[in-house]
């Protein structure tokens, strides 16, 4: 986590109380004792190792917990395997008695998935790592966006969905406020909005819903703008093939090439048109054809380019 980021942390937490030590009666303790550099004063907190079980996600959670596998766990539970324990505690919410859990995860879906699938897996003596604390649902969302903002392994669109979500629960619309809460510019902000509102067609026509990227979303607006109904039309078609390959028949249509696709739908071969400040053109002079680029262009607009030419010229 970058120092901005630690501060980000610091903030949300600076006005909440320690925890009050639970009682004996339940799970082991382990205690934690910090020191608040600015005051030199120290605050005591406790940790308690439980049962994966007794924990469930919050409902607002910005990780997808369904879509976390032993696959893509797969360097976490090594990790936890190799150190014999949880290193660093989860962030959870106490709930309301009668809700059937104790706890809810704020921030730690990916180790709570690990501890699980290790207890399942014949290593029954691993125990959930907490830290109880009282939070509202938006000191919740802020703290959980600074743990994952920097994550590779939270996809784009599950952060751009929880945005949106955010922007409606706490901030009453209003881009502004949350931008400012959140320290980011309203211009980044807007963008990850704008890729959880692409049209559903649009994300069916991806492989899967976390390889679309953000920066996917800048060039599907301005495609989206240039030819709407184009880009529907061929999205509908790509989104068919990759029902196919999801169900086992045929090769899944590459983003590259779905990306590609979409472009010539509303440009054609000959016209592939990036954005104001890189594009790529097609001209042809006699019996032989120049393909023009700046310099700058990004390697993957480059051959996203060059796979839509093709495809034009070959029908595919």
């Amino acid at each position: 986590m970058s120092k901005r980021h630690d501060a980000i942390f610091a903030d949300v937490l600076k006005d909440l109380p320690a925890p009050a030590t639970p009682d004996r009666g339940g799970a082991r303790f382990l205690k934690r004792t910090n020191a608040l550099s600015e005051s030199g004063e120290r605050e005591e907190k406790v940790l308690r190792w439980v049962d994966p079980a007794s924990c469930v996600m919050w409902t607002r959670h910005n990780r997808a917990y369904e879509l976390l596998t032993e696959e893509n766990c797969r360097d976490l539970i090594d990790s936890l395997k190799s150190q014999g324990q949880q290193e660093f505690p989860a962030i959870v919410r106490r709930l309301p008695a009668g809700q059937g859990a104790e706890y809810e995860v704020i921030c730690g879906a990916r180790r709570h998935f690990a501890v699980s699938w290790l207890r399942a897996n014949n290593y029954p003596q691993f125990r959930y790592l907490i830290e109880v604390r009282d939070l509202t649902d938006e000191e919740a969302f802020r703290l959980a966006d600074i743990e994952n903002r920097d994550r590779a392994d939270l996809s784009d669109y599950e952060r751009a969905c929880d945005y949106l979500q955010a922007l409606g629960a706490y901030y009453g619309g209003k881009q502004k406020t949350m931008a400012a809460r959140l320290e980011v510019s309203e211009a980044w902000l807007s963008r990850y909005l704008h890729l959880a509102r692409l049209p559903k067609i649009i994300l069916a026509a991806w492989p899967r819903v976390t390889e679309i990227r953000e920066l996917h979303a800048r060039q599907l607006r301005a495609l989206l703008h240039d030819g709407e109904d184009k880009v529907m039309a061929e999205a509908e078609r790509i989104a068919a093939e990759q029902a196919k390959a999801r169900a086992g028949q045929g090769a899944y249509v590459a983003v590259p090439k779905v990306l590609s696709r979409l472009k010539a739908a509303v440009h054609g071969p000959a016209s592939l048109t990036r954005n104001s400040a890189q594009s790529v053109t097609v001209k042809k002079r006699g019996n032989r054809i120049l393909i023009e680029f700046p310099d700058s262009i990004d390697p993957a607009e480059l051959r996203a380019a060059l796979d839509g030419y093709l495809s034009g010229r070959t029908g595919n």
